[in-house]
């Protein structure tokens, strides 16, 4: 009987071990700082009407934003955040590929520079940087091969 009760006794003492070891597993253990709750009006529009010009491999990437018509009693714009992808020219249809920052363009500038590579299909997205660090969605992707 004794033995049967050391063998019940480690069972359970294994399951609430285990189920412990599960609860504490999906969390990473890092906070990040608190994000303060928004209204749809406190979100600036995403920039629109994605242009280039190209002067030989220098490229000059330009927008438009609706919410720098408004700036008085719509959220503030303080700049806007330029991502970039890229891809061979002889990859994979279809093969993922991830956007980067290249950086944020302050106020009042509605423009960028980028010196493009010759074997490379390039995509340009854009974003726009609201006051408390308050971000929009990122506008229509502009996809770039050069001729």
């Amino acid at each position: 009987m004794n033995r049967i009760f050391q063998r019940v006794l480690s069972c359970l003492l294994f399951a609430l071990l285990s189920a412990g070891m599960l609860f504490m597993a999906p969390g990473c253990g890092k906070k990040g700082p608190p994000v303060l709750p928004t209204k749809a009006g406190d979100i600036p529009a995403a920039p629109t009407g994605l242009k280039y010009t190209l002067n030989g491999r220098d490229l000059t990437l330009t927008w438009t934003c609706a919410s720098l018509q408004n700036q008085e009693h719509g959220p503030k714009v303080e700049g806007f955040e330029v991502f970039m992808a890229t891809k061979p020219l002889d990859g994979c249809q279809g093969c993922p590929f991830m956007f980067k920052s290249l950086g944020v363009v302050s106020m009042p500038r509605k423009s960028f520079v980028y010196t493009l590579d010759q074997d490379l299909h390039y995509y340009f997205r854009v974003r726009t940087l609201g006051h408390d660090n308050i971000k929009s969605k990122v506008s229509d992707t502009l996809y770039i091969e050069l001729p």
